[in-house]
């Protein structure tokens, strides 16, 4: 089996399924700091606590990815969501599945994110590591802790391509 992926604009209605979209638009700010900053509450649900895990955050240094990409495995976490916020001003990719066993091919989807919003996966959501346009860096809050918290899918039967547009 042959098939291409275009990714489509990212909404938080569309993407609800897999996650949360990380945004500030159409929230509203608390302002704080004697009015010199803006909070904005509750942008998406870490969940980290299964098996006793820890939430931690770190910096992946992503490299730019070439187009038509080949998708040859996708991965996991079923123990913990992963959320992924740009470092720099730029639009990036995601490639997700729903959770089960496999990924199912026929509800493959891409997204692409647009510059100055992130994303947190749900526990469990099939996705391609993380797609970079650009050299960057992203923070990335996840899980750590006791338990297996990667599983990895192998496409064998399957050719899959992603274009970026």
């Amino acid at each position: 089996m042959k098939i291409t992926i275009k990714p489509k604009k990212i909404s938080r209605k569309n993407f609800k399924k897999f996650g949360d979209l990380i945004s500030t638009k159409k929230n509203r700010p608390i302002n704080i700091n004697n009015g010199y900053a803006k909070r904005f509450n509750n942008l998406c649900k870490i969940n980290t606590s299964l098996k006793k895990g820890n939430t931690i955050m770190s910096i992946f240094s992503a490299k730019k990815r070439k187009f038509p990409m080949k998708i040859d495995m996708m991965e996991k976490h079923p123990l913990g969501s992963q959320a992924f916020v740009p470092m720099s001003e730029t639009n990036f990719l995601v490639f997700v599945a729903p959770k089960g066993k496999k990924p199912n091919i026929k509800k493959i989807e891409s997204f692409i994110v647009p510059k100055q919003n992130g994303i947190n996966y749900k526990p469990g959501i099939w996705h391609f590591p993380l797609i970079s346009l650009k050299n960057m860096n992203f923070l990335v809050i996840d899980r750590k802790g006791k338990g297996n918290n990667l599983v990895t899918y192998k496409f064998k039967n399957e050719t899959i391509l992603l274009k970026q547009k």
